[in-house]
């Protein structure tokens, strides 16, 4: 199994290709199916991370090109001496894969990886290690760098390199029709996200509805995005802000999920109601922005007439929905800013705590289950700017992400996977027990930095941080 998104790596899906019929021949339950496929008994769950990355060059700190002896596709190269294979597009070298793993580019070069899936967060931490410690080891030769942070804290958009990837063409010319910020999303963004999966249509319910209300929690704890351009922006998660003026019809927090009745079926028609960007076929990207992919099942697709979709092209499109929580064969936890590499494994650590034990997902459920749709939104649109202090009710949302973190921390307990040194995965979870001690995110930390001892000046980030 693989809980990475198989179309970043090398465009085709990794699944079969079934021709999906209309809707009148059953096409719809096709999809069902093939969402519900992924469920598993609890013995089988696994733990996907990907987390993604700035690159620089450490002597004048811009972002590193595509071409060149110092670019990303030497750097991709140079990879393979630990036994990454290439995947090329046109040519190109602009993915890695071994096992299950994957290395690939977002639009400006922000290097991700999309970890195999794995059984423990020790298993996790521990690939996470590895691989910055064979980035670090290529990258510093070439004079780069890595930087782990939500948003980039110095260039500006017109200064991002592009990737030669023919979907993120096809995204860059449609993405100003949408919003005003997605261009930004593409170039000067970076998560970290967990996959997880669910034993049934009711625990993938159950879940999706937690981690959902839950979201904002772990936005407000990983908020690491303070600057713009080398200047504080007003927020402390600016990622996070910029997800509001993306894309509507394929951003935000899906109320529908809350509703009775919701299952696969209902997010099979979401789906099918967020426009489309491209087919991929004979190792070429045809531009679809804006078409239907219930036109496509029809063979109406005016881009691609007279054919009909394969599941390859329905797993394709299920990664160009960008929701605060993902839904494919598993769940994709959205919320958080890319971080250094003790965040990297926190973030799995919280979501697995909270979703990967049973009493530990009743709490969570209980702790969100009367949340109102407006208290959601207001915490979704709040925590961007106001993080750890937003009020919330007669508090702020510190005491939520006490409460989630002491209820992540016995799930975790529970779980009594013990590393070597006998210690349980709990211990994961401490740099985020430190910020709730604190009543700091990391973005304030570095806000304090920038005010105090860098004296104003953004460029000591890229020192002081990186990987």
């Amino acid at each position: 199994m693989s809980l990475r998104s198989e179309v970043d790596v090398s465009g085709p899906s990794q699944v079969n290709d079934l021709e999906i019929p209309d809707v009148k021949g059953g096409g719809r339950a096709v999809l069902i199916d093939y969402l519900a496929s992924g469920a598993r008994p609890e013995s089988d769950w696994k733990i996907g991370t990907e987390h993604e990355k700035f690159g620089f060059r450490t002597d004048d700190l811009r972002p590193p090109t595509f071409d060149g002896e110092r670019g990303i596709e030497a750097l991709l190269k140079g990879l393979t001496q630990f036994g990454w294979a290439p995947v090329e597009e046109n040519g190109r070298t602009i993915a890695l894969t071994r096992d299950q793993a994957s290395v690939s580019l977002e639009p400006a070069g922000q290097l991700e990886l999309s970890g195999a899936p794995l059984a423990t967060l020790h298993d996790t931490c521990v690939e996470a290690a590895t691989h910055l410690r064979e980035v670090r080891t290529v990258a510093e030769p070439m004079g780069l760098g890595f930087l782990g942070m939500g948003f980039q804290p110095k260039w500006r958009r017109e200064d991002m390199p592009w990737m030669p990837k023919g979907r993120y063409k096809i995204m860059r010319e449609y993405m100003p029709k949408v919003g005003q910020l997605g261009l930004d999303m593409m170039t000067r963004t970076s998560t970290v996200q967990v996959n997880l999966d669910v034993l049934d249509e009711a625990d993938m319910v159950k879940k999706f509805r937690v981690s959902l209300a839950l979201q904002p929690i772990a936005t407000a704890l990983f908020a690491d995005s303070p600057f713009l351009e080398g200047q504080p922006n007003g927020y402390l998660s600016y990622r996070s802000h910029i997800w509001t003026d993306t894309d509507p019809d394929r951003t935000g927090l899906l109320d529908f999920v809350f509703e009775d009745g919701f299952g696969y079926e209902r997010y099979v028609d979401y789906l099918l109601d967020v426009p489309m960007y491209f087919v991929y076929r004979d190792g070429r990207y045809l531009d679809a922005s804006g078409q239907s992919f219930r036109d496509f099942m029809d063979a109406k697709l005016p881009v691609y007439p007279d054919q009909r979709p394969t599941l390859k092209d329905w797993a394709d499109h299920s990664t160009t929905a960008f929701p605060e929580v993902r839904l494919k064969k598993y769940l994709e936890m959205r919320g958080a800013d890319s971080g250094p590499w003790n965040r990297i494994c926190a973030l799995s650590a919280f979501w697995v705590g909270l979703l990967y034990d049973a009493q530990a997902l009743d709490a969570a459920w209980d702790l969100v289950l009367d949340f109102t749709p407006a208290e959601r939104h207001a915490l979704r649109d709040g925590v961007p700017r106001h993080g750890l202090h937003l009020p919330f009710r007669d508090g702020k949302v510190l005491e939520l992400a006490r409460r989630a973190l002491e209820i992540s921390a016995h799930g975790l307990r529970r779980r009594a996977r013990l590393n070597q040194n006998g210690a349980d995965e709990s211990i994961y979870l401490e740099p985020l027990m430190e910020f709730v001690a604190m009543g700091k995110s990391p973005a304030e930390r570095k806000l304090e930095l920038f005010h105090g001892e860098w004296g104003g000046n953004v460029d000591r980030v890229f020192k002081e941080f990186a990987y």
